[in-house]
């Protein structure tokens, strides 16, 4: 079996029929799909605000901005992330807080903030936030980050790129925290090519990133009035009539990626070498990518290398963020200083993993994971 790839989008005759649409108009940006597709994105996270952004990273870089987070503050955020998560703090000048993450979700470890907040010291008074990641779609622990949040007078930003469809004790990720993001690049759930949206509950705060946005624009959108600084991170009409179209078949979508998780879970299920994606029992998953974790690090480069030469192509997902040479240059960060996550990191293996996969080849993936066994040091 050759050519079987990574990760693929979904798009049908309806995503193409939308997009031509617009481009039969003389509204490029700016327009009514735009509206549609906030609205839609704004019900699927049951918040009353959505503000589409070009990535889910302007989605995280506005919200800090709105939230007036800044030089001299600090907030606690997960190291097992994309970079993205961490980065947009930097962008305004936010200190990193790393905390570990929990051994089996792998999102951030709720008793790790809290030991964070209660040792900072004189420090305490700079931290000022919680980000939050729902990795790979699993939903981070809301419910405890909701009360340490409140009781320290944090604000709480739930990064959601990765978890459209997720939901965590019957509430829809994307809802938790003062705002939240989804992300739409190619291999997500929902795609519009690229682009992102800001999910908020504030009306404000929305204003104010709708401005973020926009080249700081006021409230009235008055061409080239500008009252603050902002950025042009505008999702053109072409996105949108993807994204909404995408979004009518959000149900489908959803179903197909649970299908092919399904298959996985019980092909891979007698591998022992490996550990299938973990499942809290009050949360609902919609993978983003499909990870799993070898027991012993040292195999992930030999399956690798196995599964390469059998057409299957595989990805770490993800590397340790405080490893990454900027950040150990900057922050002074070094091994051993997140074991877990550490752990984790070198542990960790994305498989072929998209909504159009067959039984057929994800039966192929698994009996070729099953087949190294034998192979194993």
């Amino acid at each position: 079996m050759t050519n079987l790839p990574l990760a693929a989008p979904d798009i049908t005759d309806r995503e193409r029929e939308l997009v031509l649409q617009v481009l039969s108009t003389p509204m490029l940006s700016g327009g009514p799909m735009l509206q549609r597709f906030e609205g839609m994105a704004a019900k699927a996270a049951g918040r009353r605000h959505a503000i589409a952004v070009s990535s889910g990273t302007a989605g995280l870089h506005v919200i800090v901005r709105a939230l007036g987070l800044g030089v001299g503050n600090a907030v606690i955020t997960t190291p097992y992330s994309f970079i993205a998560s961490s980065n947009c703090l930097l962008y305004e000048g936010v200190e990193p807080v790393f905390v570990d993450v929990e051994a089996d979700t792998f999102n951030i470890d709720p008793d790790q903030v809290q030991k964070a907040l209660r040792s900072a010291g004189p420090n305490r008074g700079r931290i000022k936030g919680i980000l939050a990641v729902d990795i790979f779609g699993h939903p981070a622990r809301w419910d405890r980050l909701e009360a340490i949040a409140h009781e320290h007078g944090l604000k709480l930003i739930e990064d959601s790129a990765e978890s459209l469809g997720s939901s965590f004790q019957g509430r829809p990720c994307g809802s938790f925290g003062d705002a939240a993001i989804f992300a739409f690049y190619p291999n997500k759930q929902v795609t519009t090519g690229e682009g992102g949206v800001v999910l908020t509950d504030s009306e404000g705060l929305a204003e104010l990133c709708r401005s973020l946005r926009n080249q700081g624009r006021g409230p009235s959108n008055e061409w080239l009035e500008h009252v603050r600084l902002g950025y042009n991170y505008r999702l053109s009409e072409l996105h949108a009539a993807l994204g909404v179209a995408q979004m009518e078949r959000l149900a489908e979508l959803l179903a197909k990626r649970a299908r092919v998780a399904a298959w996985y879970d019980d092909g891979l299920g007698d591998i022992s070498y490996l550990t299938p994606p973990a499942r809290q029992s009050d949360v609902e998953v919609r993978w983003f990518v499909y990870v799993v974790r070898f027991k012993n690090p040292l195999h992930r480069p030999v399956a690798m290398e196995w599964l390469q030469e059998k057409g299957i192509p595989t990805r770490p997902y993800f590397p340790a963020l405080h490893l990454m040479p900027f950040y150990r240059e900057q922050f002074g960060f070094k091994p051993g200083d997140f074991p877990v996550t550490e752990a984790v990191a070198s542990s960790t293996l994305a498989l072929p993993y998209h909504n159009n996969m067959t039984h057929e080849q994800v039966q192929y993936v698994c009996d070729q994971l099953r087949a190294l066994t034998e192979a194993l040091p």
